[in-house]
Protein backbone atom coordinates (compact mmCIF):
# COMPACT_ATOMS: atom_id res chain seq x y z
CA UNK A 1 0.00 0.00 0.00
CA UNK A 2 2.82 1.99 0.62
CA UNK A 3 4.71 1.54 -2.66
CA UNK A 4 1.11 2.24 -4.37
CA UNK A 5 1.29 5.65 -2.21
CA UNK A 6 4.31 6.34 -2.95
CA UNK A 7 4.69 5.39 -7.23
CA UNK A 8 1.60 7.67 -7.95
CA UNK A 9 2.44 11.15 -7.24
CA UNK A 10 5.87 11.03 -9.09
CA UNK A 11 4.03 9.09 -12.01
CA UNK A 12 0.95 12.02 -12.07
CA UNK A 13 4.09 14.85 -11.54
CA UNK A 14 5.74 13.04 -14.65
CA UNK A 15 2.10 12.93 -16.82
CA UNK A 16 2.36 16.68 -15.78
CA UNK A 17 5.59 17.62 -16.64
CA UNK A 18 4.89 15.89 -20.68
CA UNK A 19 2.48 17.94 -20.74
CA UNK A 20 3.34 21.16 -19.62
CA UNK A 21 6.37 20.05 -22.02
CA UNK A 22 4.17 19.33 -24.77
CA UNK A 23 2.40 22.76 -24.16
CA UNK A 24 5.76 24.69 -24.17
CA UNK A 25 6.69 22.98 -27.69
CA UNK A 26 3.36 23.86 -29.38
CA UNK A 27 2.99 27.16 -27.93
CA UNK A 28 6.61 28.79 -28.54
CA UNK A 29 6.62 27.86 -32.30
CA UNK A 30 2.61 28.24 -32.77
CA UNK A 31 3.21 31.97 -30.80
CA UNK A 32 5.67 32.75 -33.12
CA UNK A 33 3.37 31.67 -35.91
CA UNK A 34 1.06 34.01 -34.85
CA UNK A 35 3.64 36.87 -34.50
CA UNK A 36 5.50 36.89 -37.24
CA UNK A 37 3.30 35.42 -40.06
CA UNK A 38 -0.50 35.82 -39.12
CA UNK A 39 -0.16 39.17 -37.42
CA UNK A 40 1.84 41.06 -40.79
CA UNK A 41 -1.12 39.35 -43.27
CA UNK A 42 -3.58 40.89 -41.00
CA UNK A 43 -1.65 43.94 -41.10
CA UNK A 44 -1.26 43.97 -44.88
CA UNK A 45 -4.94 43.51 -45.37
CA UNK A 46 -5.87 45.88 -43.25
CA UNK A 47 -3.23 48.79 -44.56
CA UNK A 48 -4.71 47.45 -48.02
CA UNK A 49 -8.28 48.72 -47.22
CA UNK A 50 -7.30 51.72 -45.19
CA UNK A 51 -8.56 55.07 -46.60
CA UNK A 52 -8.07 58.57 -45.58
CA UNK A 53 -11.64 59.06 -43.21
CA UNK A 54 -11.41 55.20 -41.70
CA UNK A 55 -11.20 51.90 -44.07
CA UNK A 56 -12.76 51.35 -47.78
CA UNK A 57 -12.18 49.95 -51.05
CA UNK A 58 -10.85 53.34 -52.71
CA UNK A 59 -7.55 52.05 -52.63
CA UNK A 60 -8.78 48.78 -54.83
CA UNK A 61 -10.73 50.88 -56.70
CA UNK A 62 -7.79 52.61 -57.75
CA UNK A 63 -5.67 49.98 -58.39
CA UNK A 64 -7.88 48.30 -60.52
CA UNK A 65 -8.89 51.21 -62.71
CA UNK A 66 -4.94 51.54 -63.16
CA UNK A 67 -3.47 50.35 -66.65
CA UNK A 68 0.06 50.14 -65.43
CA UNK A 69 -1.52 47.48 -62.52
CA UNK A 70 -3.56 45.48 -65.58
CA UNK A 71 -0.41 45.12 -67.39
CA UNK A 72 1.81 44.46 -64.76
CA UNK A 73 -1.09 41.53 -64.21
CA UNK A 74 -1.03 40.41 -67.79
CA UNK A 75 2.46 40.44 -68.01
CA UNK A 76 3.26 38.41 -64.73
CA UNK A 77 0.41 35.89 -65.73
CA UNK A 78 2.17 35.30 -69.31
CA UNK A 79 5.59 35.72 -67.82
CA UNK A 80 4.52 32.56 -65.09
CA UNK A 81 2.20 30.52 -68.04
CA UNK A 82 5.43 30.36 -70.29
CA UNK A 83 8.61 29.84 -67.83
CA UNK A 84 5.88 27.21 -66.33
CA UNK A 85 5.45 25.52 -69.54
CA UNK A 86 9.42 25.48 -70.45
CA UNK A 87 10.71 24.84 -67.53
CA UNK A 88 8.36 21.54 -66.80
CA UNK A 89 9.13 20.11 -70.83
CA UNK A 90 12.48 20.52 -69.94
CA UNK A 91 12.33 19.36 -66.69
CA UNK A 92 10.57 16.40 -67.28
CA UNK A 93 12.62 15.08 -70.23
CA UNK A 94 15.87 15.26 -67.82
CA UNK A 95 14.36 13.63 -64.92
CA UNK A 96 12.92 11.01 -67.20
CA UNK A 97 16.75 10.65 -68.26
CA UNK A 98 17.71 10.70 -64.90
CA UNK A 99 15.06 8.24 -63.57
CA UNK A 100 14.23 5.90 -66.78
CA UNK A 101 17.22 6.03 -68.98
CA UNK A 102 20.76 4.43 -68.73
CA UNK A 103 23.78 6.55 -69.67
CA UNK A 104 27.01 7.81 -68.06
CA UNK A 105 27.57 10.83 -66.50
CA UNK A 106 24.19 11.25 -64.63
CA UNK A 107 26.04 12.70 -61.48
CA UNK A 108 27.40 15.35 -64.03
CA UNK A 109 24.08 16.42 -64.61
CA UNK A 110 22.41 16.07 -60.69
CA UNK A 111 25.14 18.27 -59.74
CA UNK A 112 24.92 21.12 -62.52
CA UNK A 113 20.95 21.04 -62.22
CA UNK A 114 21.02 22.04 -58.99
CA UNK A 115 23.52 25.33 -59.17
CA UNK A 116 21.09 27.82 -60.05
CA UNK A 117 19.72 27.01 -56.35
CA UNK A 118 23.00 28.26 -54.89
CA UNK A 119 22.68 31.95 -56.24
CA UNK A 120 20.36 34.60 -55.45
CA UNK A 121 18.18 34.46 -58.25
CA UNK A 122 19.45 37.73 -59.70
CA UNK A 123 22.58 35.95 -60.60
CA UNK A 124 20.75 34.37 -63.86
CA UNK A 125 19.98 37.58 -64.98
CA UNK A 126 23.48 38.81 -64.51
CA UNK A 127 25.17 36.00 -66.11
CA UNK A 128 22.63 36.59 -68.80
CA UNK A 129 23.47 39.92 -69.75
CA UNK A 130 27.62 39.08 -69.44
CA UNK A 131 26.52 36.83 -72.45
CA UNK A 132 23.82 38.14 -74.72
CA UNK A 133 23.64 41.68 -73.23
CA UNK A 134 24.94 44.49 -75.63
CA UNK A 135 28.39 44.37 -74.19
CA UNK A 136 27.65 40.57 -74.14
CA UNK A 137 30.34 38.11 -75.23
CA UNK A 138 28.18 36.41 -77.65
CA UNK A 139 26.91 39.05 -78.70
CA UNK A 140 30.15 40.63 -79.66
CA UNK A 141 31.97 37.56 -80.87
CA UNK A 142 28.67 37.30 -83.34
CA UNK A 143 28.66 41.03 -84.17
CA UNK A 144 25.19 41.04 -83.47
CA UNK A 145 22.98 43.41 -80.74
CA UNK A 146 20.85 41.13 -79.10
CA UNK A 147 18.25 42.47 -77.12
CA UNK A 148 17.83 40.82 -73.65
CA UNK A 149 16.05 42.77 -71.67
CA UNK A 150 12.30 42.22 -71.46
CA UNK A 151 10.42 39.22 -72.16
CA UNK A 152 13.10 36.77 -73.44
CA UNK A 153 15.62 37.71 -71.41
CA UNK A 154 13.49 37.47 -68.54
CA UNK A 155 11.96 34.24 -69.92
CA UNK A 156 15.32 32.50 -70.19
CA UNK A 157 16.00 33.69 -66.78
CA UNK A 158 13.52 32.47 -64.20
CA UNK A 159 12.95 29.09 -66.90
CA UNK A 160 16.71 28.45 -65.36
CA UNK A 161 15.99 29.22 -61.66
CA UNK A 162 12.33 27.15 -61.84
CA UNK A 163 13.86 24.49 -63.83
CA UNK A 164 16.49 22.72 -60.44
CA UNK A 165 12.31 22.28 -58.79
CA UNK A 166 10.51 21.02 -62.15
CA UNK A 167 13.29 17.90 -62.30
CA UNK A 168 13.60 17.36 -58.33
CA UNK A 169 9.33 17.28 -58.35
CA UNK A 170 9.09 15.17 -61.67
CA UNK A 171 11.77 12.97 -60.76
CA UNK A 172 10.23 12.23 -57.24
CA UNK A 173 7.33 11.18 -59.13
CA UNK A 174 9.02 9.18 -61.58
CA UNK A 175 11.59 7.17 -59.45
CA UNK A 176 8.59 5.84 -57.41
CA UNK A 177 6.92 3.94 -60.37
CA UNK A 178 6.82 0.26 -59.86
CA UNK A 179 9.20 -2.19 -61.79
CA UNK A 180 6.97 -4.83 -61.79
CA UNK A 181 4.00 -2.95 -63.98
CA UNK A 182 6.84 -2.36 -66.81
CA UNK A 183 7.83 -5.45 -66.75
CA UNK A 184 3.95 -7.12 -66.94
CA UNK A 185 3.42 -4.42 -70.26
CA UNK A 186 6.42 -6.17 -71.62
CA UNK A 187 5.06 -9.42 -71.03
CA UNK A 188 2.15 -8.65 -73.07
CA UNK A 189 3.81 -7.07 -75.89
CA UNK A 190 3.37 -3.22 -75.02
CA UNK A 191 6.02 -1.39 -76.91
CA UNK A 192 8.40 1.53 -75.36
CA UNK A 193 6.43 4.25 -76.59
CA UNK A 194 3.37 2.59 -75.49
CA UNK A 195 4.36 1.78 -71.82
CA UNK A 196 5.49 6.14 -72.29
CA UNK A 197 2.23 7.11 -73.10
CA UNK A 198 -0.19 4.25 -70.86
CA UNK A 199 2.12 4.14 -67.70
CA UNK A 200 4.56 6.57 -67.51
CA UNK A 201 2.50 9.88 -68.22
CA UNK A 202 -0.62 8.96 -65.72
CA UNK A 203 1.36 7.36 -62.78
CA UNK A 204 3.63 10.81 -63.17
CA UNK A 205 0.62 13.49 -64.19
CA UNK A 206 0.28 14.40 -60.33
CA UNK A 207 4.19 15.11 -60.01
CA UNK A 208 4.25 17.08 -63.52
CA UNK A 209 1.11 19.21 -61.94
CA UNK A 210 2.67 19.56 -59.08
CA UNK A 211 6.08 21.15 -60.59
CA UNK A 212 3.90 23.42 -62.85
CA UNK A 213 2.46 24.97 -59.90
CA UNK A 214 5.81 25.53 -58.05
CA UNK A 215 7.71 26.96 -60.95
CA UNK A 216 4.37 29.19 -61.78
CA UNK A 217 4.91 30.62 -57.96
CA UNK A 218 8.51 31.22 -58.33
CA UNK A 219 8.15 32.83 -61.43
CA UNK A 220 5.19 35.12 -60.40
CA UNK A 221 7.02 36.27 -57.08
CA UNK A 222 10.43 36.25 -58.12
CA UNK A 223 12.19 40.08 -57.98
CA UNK A 224 15.52 39.57 -58.83
CA UNK A 225 15.63 38.53 -61.99
CA UNK A 226 12.46 41.37 -63.15
CA UNK A 227 14.52 43.89 -61.16
CA UNK A 228 17.91 43.42 -63.38
CA UNK A 229 16.95 42.26 -67.18
CA UNK A 230 12.63 42.85 -67.05
CA UNK A 231 13.68 46.36 -68.66
CA UNK A 232 10.30 47.99 -69.60
CA UNK A 233 8.35 44.35 -68.85
CA UNK A 234 6.69 45.47 -65.73
CA UNK A 235 5.19 42.53 -63.39
CA UNK A 236 3.57 42.40 -59.64
CA UNK A 237 6.57 41.61 -57.70
CA UNK A 238 8.45 45.47 -59.31
CA UNK A 239 5.17 46.84 -59.28
CA UNK A 240 5.14 46.36 -55.45
CA UNK A 241 8.83 47.90 -55.14
CA UNK A 242 7.98 50.63 -56.88
CA UNK A 243 5.10 51.53 -54.84
CA UNK A 244 6.73 50.81 -51.84
CA UNK A 245 10.42 52.14 -52.45
CA UNK A 246 9.67 54.51 -55.39
CA UNK A 247 6.88 56.51 -54.30
CA UNK A 248 5.97 55.38 -50.50
CA UNK A 249 2.74 54.61 -51.39
CA UNK A 250 2.30 51.74 -48.78
CA UNK A 251 -1.37 51.87 -48.74
CA UNK A 252 -1.43 51.10 -52.34
CA UNK A 253 1.85 48.99 -51.94
CA UNK A 254 -0.37 46.37 -50.15
CA UNK A 255 -3.32 46.37 -51.96
CA UNK A 256 -0.58 44.75 -55.16
CA UNK A 257 0.46 42.58 -52.40
CA UNK A 258 -3.40 41.15 -52.04
CA UNK A 259 -3.52 40.87 -55.50
CA UNK A 260 -0.09 38.95 -56.09
CA UNK A 261 -1.25 36.90 -53.08
CA UNK A 262 -4.28 35.66 -55.34
CA UNK A 263 -3.06 33.52 -57.81
CA UNK A 264 -0.05 32.12 -55.57
CA UNK A 265 -2.47 31.08 -53.22
CA UNK A 266 -4.77 29.02 -55.82
CA UNK A 267 -2.03 27.70 -57.23
CA UNK A 268 -0.16 26.63 -53.90
CA UNK A 269 -4.10 24.99 -52.87
CA UNK A 270 -3.81 23.19 -56.14
CA UNK A 271 -0.54 22.11 -55.74
CA UNK A 272 -1.54 20.39 -52.49
CA UNK A 273 -3.90 18.54 -53.55
CA UNK A 274 -1.70 17.84 -56.06
CA UNK A 275 0.55 16.31 -53.75
CA UNK A 276 -1.86 14.39 -51.79
CA UNK A 277 -3.59 12.31 -54.79
CA UNK A 278 0.41 11.59 -55.64
CA UNK A 279 1.23 10.21 -52.48
CA UNK A 280 -2.08 8.26 -51.84
CA UNK A 281 -1.81 6.90 -55.55
CA UNK A 282 1.45 4.74 -54.35
CA UNK A 283 1.77 1.32 -52.29
CA UNK A 284 4.58 -0.05 -50.23
CA UNK A 285 6.43 -2.76 -51.30
CA UNK A 286 7.29 -1.20 -55.22
CA UNK A 287 10.56 -2.82 -56.99
CA UNK A 288 12.82 -0.15 -58.67
CA UNK A 289 12.89 0.42 -62.43
CA UNK A 290 16.49 -0.34 -63.55
CA UNK A 291 16.44 1.06 -67.19
CA UNK A 292 17.75 -0.74 -70.06
CA UNK A 293 20.15 0.78 -72.59
CA UNK A 294 17.92 2.36 -75.48
CA UNK A 295 20.70 3.99 -77.86
CA UNK A 296 18.64 6.21 -79.90
CA UNK A 297 16.23 7.01 -76.90
CA UNK A 298 19.04 7.41 -74.54
CA UNK A 299 21.66 9.48 -76.40
CA UNK A 300 19.21 11.73 -77.52
CA UNK A 301 18.02 12.65 -73.88
CA UNK A 302 21.84 12.45 -72.87
CA UNK A 303 22.69 15.26 -74.77
CA UNK A 304 19.98 17.68 -74.56
CA UNK A 305 20.66 16.90 -70.61
CA UNK A 306 24.19 17.86 -71.75
CA UNK A 307 23.26 21.11 -73.75
CA UNK A 308 20.91 22.26 -70.97
CA UNK A 309 23.57 21.59 -67.86
CA UNK A 310 25.99 23.88 -70.88
CA UNK A 311 23.68 26.89 -70.72
CA UNK A 312 23.21 26.56 -66.67
CA UNK A 313 27.46 25.88 -66.25
CA UNK A 314 27.51 29.39 -69.00
CA UNK A 315 25.00 31.78 -67.33
CA UNK A 316 26.48 30.96 -64.01
CA UNK A 317 30.48 30.68 -65.03
CA UNK A 318 30.73 33.64 -66.75
CA UNK A 319 29.32 35.90 -63.46
CA UNK A 320 32.60 34.17 -62.31
CA UNK A 321 34.53 34.62 -64.84
CA UNK A 322 33.79 38.40 -65.52
CA UNK A 323 34.31 39.21 -61.61
CA UNK A 324 37.93 38.72 -62.77
CA UNK A 325 37.94 40.39 -66.16
CA UNK A 326 39.61 43.87 -65.71
CA UNK A 327 37.31 45.83 -67.59
CA UNK A 328 34.70 43.71 -69.31
CA UNK A 329 34.77 43.77 -72.16
CA UNK A 330 37.51 46.64 -73.30
CA UNK A 331 40.38 44.55 -71.17
CA UNK A 332 39.95 41.13 -70.97
CA UNK A 333 43.27 40.82 -69.07
CA UNK A 334 42.33 38.60 -65.48
CA UNK A 335 42.66 40.77 -62.39
CA UNK A 336 41.10 40.25 -58.59
CA UNK A 337 40.41 44.21 -58.22
CA UNK A 338 37.03 43.94 -58.56
CA UNK A 339 36.65 41.82 -55.00
CA UNK A 340 38.15 44.96 -53.25
CA UNK A 341 34.57 46.45 -52.76
CA UNK A 342 34.31 49.87 -51.21
CA UNK A 343 30.70 50.61 -51.82
CA UNK A 344 27.60 49.52 -50.48
CA UNK A 345 29.47 48.61 -47.58
CA UNK A 346 31.83 46.20 -48.69
CA UNK A 347 31.98 43.00 -48.04
CA UNK A 348 30.35 44.15 -44.53
CA UNK A 349 26.56 42.92 -45.76
CA UNK A 350 28.30 39.44 -46.53
CA UNK A 351 29.80 38.82 -43.27
CA UNK A 352 25.87 39.86 -41.62
CA UNK A 353 24.12 37.59 -43.69
CA UNK A 354 26.13 34.47 -43.25
CA UNK A 355 25.39 35.40 -39.06
CA UNK A 356 21.87 35.80 -40.06
CA UNK A 357 21.74 32.53 -41.87
CA UNK A 358 23.26 30.80 -39.12
CA UNK A 359 20.58 32.95 -36.38
CA UNK A 360 17.49 31.92 -39.27
CA UNK A 361 18.87 28.16 -39.82
CA UNK A 362 19.49 27.71 -36.29
CA UNK A 363 16.41 28.63 -34.47
CA UNK A 364 14.35 27.83 -37.14
CA UNK A 365 15.74 24.50 -36.98
CA UNK A 366 14.83 24.10 -32.99
CA UNK A 367 11.39 26.27 -33.58
CA UNK A 368 10.22 23.42 -36.32
CA UNK A 369 11.57 20.32 -34.23
CA UNK A 370 9.93 21.35 -31.10
CA UNK A 371 6.74 21.80 -33.56
CA UNK A 372 7.06 18.39 -34.55
CA UNK A 373 7.33 16.91 -31.21
CA UNK A 374 4.71 18.75 -29.67
CA UNK A 375 2.40 17.92 -32.26
CA UNK A 376 2.50 13.91 -31.59
CA UNK A 377 1.06 14.26 -28.22
CA UNK A 378 -1.67 16.22 -29.59
CA UNK A 379 -4.84 14.73 -30.27
CA UNK A 380 -5.33 15.08 -34.49
CA UNK A 381 -8.16 17.32 -34.13
CA UNK A 382 -6.08 19.82 -32.32
CA UNK A 383 -3.24 18.87 -34.11
CA UNK A 384 -4.60 19.35 -37.67
CA UNK A 385 -5.25 23.19 -37.67
CA UNK A 386 -2.07 24.07 -36.34
CA UNK A 387 -0.07 21.80 -38.89
CA UNK A 388 -2.19 23.93 -41.32
CA UNK A 389 -1.15 27.04 -40.38
CA UNK A 390 2.58 25.88 -40.07
CA UNK A 391 1.78 24.81 -44.23
CA UNK A 392 0.13 28.36 -45.20
CA UNK A 393 3.72 30.49 -45.42
CA UNK A 394 4.63 28.74 -48.47
CA UNK A 395 1.85 30.38 -50.09
CA UNK A 396 2.57 34.35 -49.01
CA UNK A 397 5.13 35.29 -51.77
CA UNK A 398 8.39 36.92 -50.03
CA UNK A 399 7.59 40.02 -51.92
CA UNK A 400 4.47 39.90 -49.29
CA UNK A 401 5.74 38.97 -46.44
CA UNK A 402 8.25 41.73 -46.90
CA UNK A 403 5.76 44.25 -47.16
CA UNK A 404 3.93 42.93 -44.36
CA UNK A 405 6.75 43.12 -42.17
CA UNK A 406 8.13 46.78 -43.16
CA UNK A 407 4.24 47.76 -42.42
CA UNK A 408 4.31 45.90 -39.03
CA UNK A 409 7.16 46.24 -37.52
CA UNK A 410 8.08 50.16 -38.91
CA UNK A 411 5.35 51.59 -36.49
CA UNK A 412 5.40 52.71 -33.52
CA UNK A 413 2.13 51.69 -32.05
CA UNK A 414 3.72 47.87 -31.37
CA UNK A 415 6.37 47.13 -29.38
CA UNK A 416 7.54 45.01 -31.77
CA UNK A 417 8.80 48.09 -33.64
CA UNK A 418 12.21 47.50 -31.51
CA UNK A 419 12.89 44.30 -33.65
CA UNK A 420 13.30 46.95 -36.90
CA UNK A 421 16.06 47.61 -38.70
CA UNK A 422 18.05 44.68 -36.50
CA UNK A 423 19.73 41.52 -37.89
CA UNK A 424 17.35 39.29 -35.50
CA UNK A 425 14.30 40.46 -37.71
CA UNK A 426 15.74 39.55 -41.08
CA UNK A 427 16.60 36.14 -39.76
CA UNK A 428 13.10 35.96 -38.30
CA UNK A 429 11.71 36.58 -41.69
CA UNK A 430 13.84 34.22 -43.79
CA UNK A 431 12.52 31.68 -41.36
CA UNK A 432 8.88 32.16 -42.17
CA UNK A 433 9.30 32.69 -45.40
CA UNK A 434 10.72 28.89 -45.49
CA UNK A 435 8.97 27.37 -42.46
CA UNK A 436 6.59 25.61 -44.85
CA UNK A 437 9.31 23.60 -46.25
CA UNK A 438 11.23 22.97 -42.96
CA UNK A 439 8.62 21.59 -41.25
CA UNK A 440 7.54 19.69 -43.51
CA UNK A 441 10.56 18.01 -44.31
CA UNK A 442 11.35 17.04 -40.44
CA UNK A 443 7.29 16.17 -40.36
CA UNK A 444 8.01 13.42 -42.89
CA UNK A 445 11.30 12.16 -40.34
CA UNK A 446 9.12 11.75 -37.63
CA UNK A 447 6.48 9.79 -39.62
CA UNK A 448 9.13 7.46 -39.75
CA UNK A 449 10.04 7.37 -36.41
CA UNK A 450 8.58 3.54 -35.11
CA UNK A 451 5.75 4.68 -32.29
CA UNK A 452 7.61 1.08 -30.25
CA UNK A 453 10.42 2.98 -29.88
CA UNK A 454 8.98 6.16 -27.78
CA UNK A 455 6.26 3.40 -26.03
CA UNK A 456 9.64 1.31 -24.78
CA UNK A 457 10.99 4.58 -23.37
CA UNK A 458 7.61 5.54 -22.21
CA UNK A 459 7.71 2.27 -20.40
CA UNK A 460 11.13 2.71 -18.97
CA UNK A 461 10.29 6.04 -17.32
CA UNK A 462 11.42 8.26 -19.84
CA UNK A 463 9.75 11.41 -20.03
CA UNK A 464 8.72 13.49 -23.00
CA UNK A 465 12.46 15.76 -22.38
CA UNK A 466 14.27 12.45 -21.97
CA UNK A 467 13.02 10.59 -25.05
CA UNK A 468 13.10 13.74 -27.36
CA UNK A 469 17.05 13.86 -26.42
CA UNK A 470 18.00 10.24 -26.52
CA UNK A 471 15.49 9.14 -29.23
CA UNK A 472 13.46 11.37 -31.58
CA UNK A 473 16.94 13.71 -32.04
CA UNK A 474 18.83 11.31 -33.10
CA UNK A 475 16.49 9.79 -35.25
CA UNK A 476 15.52 12.46 -36.94
CA UNK A 477 18.99 14.28 -37.21
CA UNK A 478 19.55 13.47 -40.92
CA UNK A 479 16.50 15.72 -41.35
CA UNK A 480 17.59 18.22 -39.11
CA UNK A 481 20.51 18.40 -40.71
CA UNK A 482 19.16 19.06 -43.95
CA UNK A 483 16.52 21.72 -42.40
CA UNK A 484 19.35 23.61 -41.06
CA UNK A 485 21.65 23.54 -43.81
CA UNK A 486 18.50 24.53 -46.12
CA UNK A 487 17.73 27.50 -44.15
CA UNK A 488 21.07 28.74 -43.90
CA UNK A 489 21.71 28.53 -47.92
CA UNK A 490 18.06 29.69 -48.92
CA UNK A 491 18.50 33.07 -46.36
CA UNK A 492 22.05 33.70 -47.88
CA UNK A 493 20.62 34.14 -51.12
CA UNK A 494 16.85 35.49 -51.37
CA UNK A 495 16.04 38.59 -52.05
CA UNK A 496 12.27 39.18 -52.30
CA UNK A 497 12.19 38.64 -48.67
CA UNK A 498 14.37 41.13 -47.43
CA UNK A 499 14.16 43.89 -50.03
CA UNK A 500 11.93 46.09 -48.02
CA UNK A 501 14.33 45.55 -44.40
CA UNK A 502 17.54 46.57 -44.93
CA UNK A 503 18.52 50.07 -43.85
CA UNK A 504 21.97 52.18 -44.38
CA UNK A 505 23.37 50.78 -41.67
CA UNK A 506 22.10 47.35 -42.24
CA UNK A 507 21.99 45.03 -45.43
CA UNK A 508 22.36 41.86 -47.28
CA UNK A 509 24.76 40.25 -49.59
CA UNK A 510 21.25 39.66 -51.87
CA UNK A 511 20.64 43.51 -51.85
CA UNK A 512 23.77 44.40 -52.27
CA UNK A 513 24.49 42.87 -55.54
CA UNK A 514 21.66 44.34 -57.00
CA UNK A 515 22.55 48.20 -55.60
CA UNK A 516 26.15 47.62 -56.98
CA UNK A 517 24.10 46.42 -59.88
CA UNK A 518 22.15 49.27 -60.23
CA UNK A 519 24.69 51.54 -59.64
CA UNK A 520 26.69 50.22 -63.05
CA UNK A 521 29.30 48.72 -60.79
CA UNK A 522 27.82 45.17 -63.04
CA UNK A 523 31.69 43.39 -62.24
CA UNK A 524 31.51 44.33 -58.78
CA UNK A 525 27.86 42.83 -58.57
CA UNK A 526 29.55 39.51 -60.08
CA UNK A 527 32.71 39.48 -57.80
CA UNK A 528 30.10 39.64 -54.72
CA UNK A 529 27.71 37.27 -56.38
CA UNK A 530 31.20 34.68 -56.56
CA UNK A 531 31.63 35.18 -52.74
CA UNK A 532 28.15 34.60 -51.80
CA UNK A 533 27.90 31.44 -54.26
CA UNK A 534 31.11 29.80 -53.04
CA UNK A 535 29.48 30.25 -49.00
CA UNK A 536 27.10 28.59 -50.20
CA UNK A 537 28.62 25.61 -52.12
CA UNK A 538 30.88 25.36 -48.75
CA UNK A 539 27.71 25.28 -46.65
CA UNK A 540 26.40 22.21 -49.56
CA UNK A 541 29.66 20.50 -48.77
CA UNK A 542 29.28 20.99 -45.29
CA UNK A 543 25.75 19.38 -45.21
CA UNK A 544 26.78 16.63 -47.51
CA UNK A 545 29.55 15.74 -45.47
CA UNK A 546 27.08 15.64 -41.63
CA UNK A 547 24.94 13.35 -43.65
CA UNK A 548 27.75 11.19 -44.66
CA UNK A 549 29.03 11.22 -41.19
CA UNK A 550 25.84 10.61 -39.86
CA UNK A 551 25.60 7.49 -42.39
CA UNK A 552 28.57 6.36 -40.57
CA UNK A 553 27.81 6.60 -37.15
CA UNK A 554 24.55 5.17 -37.46
CA UNK A 555 25.77 1.99 -39.20
CA UNK A 556 28.48 1.45 -36.59
CA UNK A 557 26.20 2.26 -33.74
CA UNK A 558 24.54 -0.23 -35.60
CA UNK A 559 27.02 -2.98 -35.83
CA UNK A 560 27.91 -2.28 -32.11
Amino acid sequence: MSTTETTMPSARKGVDADRALTLVCVGLPLLGLVLFFVYPMMIVFLRSVTVEDGYGLANYTKVLSSAGFWRATGNSLVMGGATTALSVLLGFVIAQGLYRCAFPGKWLIRTVIILPLLAPSLVQALGLIFLLGRNGLVSRALGVEIEIYGFWGLLIANTLYALPQAVMIIGAALVLLDARTYEAAEVMGASPSRQFLDLTLPAARFGILNAGFVCFTITITDFGNAAVIGGDYSVLATEIYSQVVGQRNFNMGAVVGIMLLLPTVISYAIERQAMKRQQTGYITGQVPFIPKFAPLRDMSIAVFSLLICGAIVSVIGIVVYASFVTLWPYNMALSPKHYDITLAGGYSSLWITIVISVMAAAGGTLAVFFLALGLRRLPQAVAAPIQLLAAMPAAVPGMVLGLAYILTFNSTATPLYLLYGTAALIGIINFYHYHTQSFLTLMTGFRQLPPALEEAAGSLGAGLGRAAIDIVAPFVAPMLVSVFFFLFMRSMVTLSAVVFLTTPDLSVAAVTIMRLDDAGLTSQAAAFSTCVMAVVCVALLGMKGSLAWLQRHNRLKGAV
